[in-house]
């Protein structure tokens, strides 16, 4: 049997070839007019049907269109709801009801027979005798520039360990690092200035060490001229290591794509750091920064004072330390209160012009830029 051939015909065309329409006549239903008054014989073949166009509805809120109250949201979150109750609580006893206190900066204020209640007011006496005091200013000067130094020394470290134990590619090795680095975070100041007296002090290891090879020794602990790089050498001990944790966790959402780009166009593993790791890290550089600013007068109190009467109120003082002794230890709470309000205003003013800084650098800092 031979196989019969197939023949494809147009479905707008006729046996003889003419051009009627596959349908039926020209004169069908359905065909559109041609521009001369006619009708098209292949409309039918190729028209398509006509969609149903329907007028936009505004779309329904709430409960009806998919939404929930906040009564049902509140039953919905009422496990993380008692899960903050504790820590509301806590920022309210310790920071937010402690503000009203802020009323002795301008009373004549006496804690043992008058109070709050009956002290005198004495408006901005309180501060008028800080802005008048030399000292205060001298302190407030050494105070920045330790935090300065602190902030020069200290705030890259962390980035820095965070970009090397980030390529570090065993995960024992890596986890042996953050841990040595993590560990100095624990302990207290005592102990910290106590292993610094032991291995820098007069008596320390590196100075008997010196003596022994026909060295002179030191004493770094004891050194006016050196404390402002002995306190940041103590706080990149201490708490360097706890800062690599926000670095690690910037850089864990990172994305691997960018990296694998950046190798096949050629780039090396200093050029990938420089155009992939670092801008990833460039908003919380930035938030971490602002944040640091804030707290310019905010230095470790305890880190100051154990080490005060070794080195002298003229290097070692900072305003915490010097509201302690003039304020609170000689009993006059009027003028440690006003310092501490001023602080607070100052503390402030860093913040919002740090902010300003990075909004004019293209990042968000602590707030978003309206």
């Amino acid at each position: 049997m031979k196989p019969r051939a197939t023949v494809t015909t147009d479905p707008g065309r006729t046996a003889d070839g003419a051009g009627a329409p596959a349908g039926g006549s020209g004169s069908g239903d359905g065909d559109s007019k041609d521009g001369s008054g006619g009708r098209t014989g292949r409309s039918r073949a190729i028209d398509t049907p006509r969609t149903r166009t329907s007028k936009s509805r505004p779309a329904r809120t709430g409960p009806q269109a998919g939404g929930i109250t906040w009564r049902q949201r509140l039953r919905r979150d009422r496990t993380l709801v008692l899960m903050t109750l504790p820590a509301i609580a806590l920022l309210l006893i310790f920071n937010y009801i402690p503000l009203l206190g802020n009323i002795v900066a301008f009373q004549d204020y006496d804690v043992y027979d008058l109070g709050i209640t009956g002290s005198p007011f004495v408006g901005f006496d309180n501060f008028t005798r800080i802005f008048e005091d030399y000292r205060f200013w001298e302190v407030l000067i050494n105070t920045l520039v330790i935090f300065v130094t602190q902030l020069v020394l200290f705030f890259p470290i962390p980035i820095a360990i965070a970009l090397l134990v980030n390529t570090i590619m065993s995960a024992r090795v890596r986890a042996w690092v953050q841990a040595v680095v993590y560990l100095p975070h624990f302990f207290s100041w005592v102990l910290v200035v106590t292993v610094f007296q032991q291995m820098f002090g007069g008596a320390g290891l590196v100075a008997q060490w010196l003596r022994e090879h026909g060295h002179e020794g030191f004493d770094l602990m004891t050194n006016p001229g050196f404390f402002k790089f002995l306190v940041s050498a103590q706080a990149v001990w201490k708490d360097a290591g706890w800062g690599v944790i926000v670095f690690l966790a910037a850089l864990a959402a990172v994305n691997t794509d960018l990296y694998e780009a950046a190798a096949v166009d050629g780039a090396g593993r200093w050029r990938r750091m420089w155009h992939v790791t670092l801008p990833a890290l460039r908003p919380v550089i930035a938030l971490l920064l602002v944040l640091r600013v804030g707290s310019a007068l905010n230095l470790d109190f305890e880190q100051i004072l154990l080490q005060r009467d070794q080195v002298g109120a003229g290097a070692s003082e900072i305003l915490d330390t010097y509201i302690w002794w003039t304020g609170i230890k000689t009993g006059d709470f009027g003028y440690a209160a006003a310092a501490g309000v001023f602080k607070g205003l100052f503390s402030v003013a860093m913040v919002l012009g740090a902010n300003k800084v990075a909004h004019m650098m293209g990042e968000q800092g602590v707030y978003s830029k309206k």
